[in-house]
């Protein structure tokens, strides 16, 4: 059975005692899935699959703005005194024109795949917290028309018991998680301007396996010359039907006198690799330094065990088609 973690509990249990405040498009009124809540001192939540998230000022009683975002929309800034129970995201017009459709495509192609690079190594793997996003680029070798079809997420799990981890058998630790996708331009070597606005997030728990497989092929991506970058972000933790739970992105700690925020870690883990010689992937703290992306490579990030070990990319792996000339 699915067991909640007794603080994720605690606080859905809480939940109608808080004030929950919807985001919606101010033209369609429609909610605006997964919002990115930013507080300004490195902190912040993300609304779920209706929009709605919780705030109140006996949670966070030193926050006084709320910065609000989503693919799509111009940002929001506003006071968290009286709070209203709606805010409305004004759609980002040029923005979205920018988006390029292409017709469906009846022609033959070649399937191809670059495989992903598995590991279960608790010490070869990135703990996802809240506020991290992990873009892989992909290069496009040649200058066939090539759509993506799918994405292949190497995933690590843990074992309820610490001494048979290494058994593929043993009985894993139980989690349900949601992820967000998105899909970028190569702007100049860094993660650039979104691909698609569409709304791509999967749930993934301990009975997936070592990777989950994301079927993208209904959105009509297709791959540039200057190649792509796709990112995996936690959401948080949802209940057992996949609806995401109220998650602080910290935990407080009392220690001898004094609060010590520690950051959550989220399952499953991720994976890194040495097999890539490319330094290909990129790292960006929603919440932090201007939400700027740098390239996880040594010198960049000197604190990381991973980089420390020599495993610079995150391994991810991607389907496409190949579209044979007319």
């Amino acid at each position: 059975m699915y067991k909640i973690p007794a603080f994720l509990l605690f606080i859905c249990l809480s939940i109608n005692c808080f004030s929950q405040t919807a985001v919606i498009d101010s033209q369609t009124k429609h909610p605006v899935s997964y919002a990115t809540i930013s507080f300004g001192n490195g902190q912040g939540v993300f609304a779920d699959d209706e929009g709605t998230f919780m705030f109140t000022k006996k949670i966070y009683p030193d926050i006084d703005s709320l910065f609000v975002s989503a693919l799509g929309f111009k940002d929001l800034h506003i006071s968290s005194e009286n709070l209203p129970d709606t805010l409305h995201l004004v759609p980002y017009i040029d923005k979205l024109d920018e988006v390029v459709v292409r017709a469906k495509l009846d022609r033959k192609y070649k399937e191809e795949s670059m495989e992903p690079y598995l590991d279960d190594d608790y010490y070869k793997c990135w703990l996802p917290t809240i506020e991290s996003e992990i873009a892989v680029y992909f290069k496009n070798p040649d200058d066939k028309l090539k759509k993506l079809t799918e994405v292949h997420f190497p995933i690590a799990l843990e074992s309820k018991d610490w001494e048979k981890r290494h058994k593929s058998n043993a009985e894993k630790k139980p989690f349900s998680t949601l992820f967000k996708v998105n899909v970028y331009q190569n702007n100049n070597g860094f993660p650039g301007k979104p691909l698609t606005y569409q709304n791509m997030v999967f749930r993934v728990t301990e009975k997936h396996g070592d990777a989950f497989t994301l079927d993208v092929s209904g959105q009509d991506i297709y791959i540039p010359e200057s190649g792509l970058f796709i990112s995996l972000q936690v959401l948080g933790y949802t209940d057992k039907v996949g609806k995401l739970l109220p998650n602080k992105k910290y935990k407080e700690i009392k220690s001898r006198g004094q609060t010590v925020k520690i950051p959550t870690n989220f399952r499953p883990l991720l994976p890194f690799t040495n097999e890539i010689p490319e330094n290909n992937t990129f790292i960006k703290r929603v919440f932090l330094n201007r939400n700027q992306w740098i390239q996880f490579k040594k010198g960049n990030v000197d604190d990381s065990s991973l980089i420390k070990a020599g495993l610079n990319n995150y391994g991810m792996g991607i389907t496409f088609n190949v579209y044979k000339d007319e």
